[in-house]
């Protein structure tokens, strides 16, 4: 997946997660619904205007939105996750449990 993907996947959560859609949003920064979608489909990278006030309206940081590190492929995300659980045995239980509730 290339960066631009990435930051419109990255949008699209970020945005779902405030329980904003598309048309809101774009009426919230002046812009048409199409340029949202262009973005968030990875066709278009947004100008740098933008990108400000989607990150306004959004509420964060540049920081998160290009906080790309939960895009990883499975075989780093288990690693990460491995080494994370290495360095924390007593968290290994609570993690679980954690999994368990998620996957059923």
């Amino acid at each position: 997946m290339n960066k631009k993907e990435l930051l419109g996947q990255r949008l699209r959560e970020i945005r779902k997660r405030k329980g904003i859609n598309q048309e809101k949003l774009a009426e919230l920064i002046s812009v048409e619904p199409a340029t949202i979608s262009n973005i968030e489909n990875g066709k278009n990278y947004p100008s740098m205007t933008n990108l400000e006030n989607i990150a306004n309206v959004l509420g964060i940081s540049f920081l998160e939105i290009f906080d790309f590190e939960h895009k990883n492929s499975n075989e780093n995300l288990l690693e990460q996750i491995n080494q994370t659980l290495k360095n924390n045995p007593s968290k290994i239980e609570d993690f679980y449990k954690i999994v368990m509730a998620l996957t059923k």
